[in-house]
């Protein structure tokens, strides 16, 4: 998981201005895709926090990924959103990601870091059960570690929430389409989706899953595969 962005947070948000959870999923990537990801975590701990204020608003969330020996990586996108306008939901929207990751065979190492600046278009019904986000966002990859190098692209996110089922129910989730480039600098779109599907046991207490869809987000070796599905189980925690 590389972002597990929950705009249903906005709901908490309305009323206490502030929405943090800790989520912990069990990964089965590596069970599906024995040679292309051979070497996939199995464990995503997860720290989110969205915190409204009088100007717009701030989110962030870290995810660890662990194995059974050490831990893999450490990845975090952190974004500010300042509200354009009173009348319309139009916010200006500016992202930084990065992070860290260690592998055993290679050593320590970094994710090529990103900046991002762009407008948000944020919408709610009138009890907040339902959320939705689309950002279209300017990105700039830097150079980060050997072998990478700066250059533009672009960013069209789409992030939603949907509570139902008198809450018991909830289904959130992103997608994101950007320009990458492969190992040859030669231009590709990727697409990065992570829909979850939470039963609420109690407003704390919540078990679910989430469903990582991608293509031409994951590095693969093996073969010409590029599109993949990794599902979870989880459990999070609402502060």
């Amino acid at each position: 998981m590389k972002k597990i962005f929950s705009i249903a947070l906005m709901a908490v948000a309305a009323l206490s201005a502030n929405a943090q959870n800790i989520q912990l999923h069990y990964d089965f990537g590596r069970n599906l895709y024995s040679n292309e990801e051979g070497d996939r975590q199995k464990v995503t701990a997860t720290l989110e926090q969205f915190k409204a204020d009088d100007w717009g608003s701030w989110y962030y969330f870290f995810d660890v990924d662990l194995t059974s020996k050490t831990t893999r990586s450490i990845y975090t996108e952190i974004s500010r959103e300042i509200n354009l306008s009173k009348n319309l939901p139009l916010a200006a929207h500016v992202e930084y990601d990065g992070g860290l990751w260690h592998a055993p065979a290679i050593g320590n190492g970094s994710y090529q870091q990103a900046g991002l600046a762009g407008i948000a278009y944020n919408g709610h019904n009138a009890d907040f059960s339902k959320t939705w986000s689309v950002q279209a966002l300017y990105k700039q990859f830097f150079k980060s570690y050997e072998g990478t190098h700066s250059y533009a692209s672009f960013q069209l996110t789409g992030v939603w929430g949907l509570n139902f089922l008198d809450n018991k129910m909830t289904f959130s989730g992103f997608i994101d389409f950007w320009r990458g480039e492969k190992a040859n600098n030669h231009g590709c779109l990727v697409i990065l989706s992570e829909p979850q599907l939470w039963y609420n046991v109690n407003k704390h207490f919540s078990v679910g899953t989430e469903v990582e869809f991608s293509n031409n987000f994951i590095v693969n070796y093996y073969n010409d595969k590029t599109f993949f599905v990794n599902p979870t189980l989880g459990v999070k925690w609402n502060l």
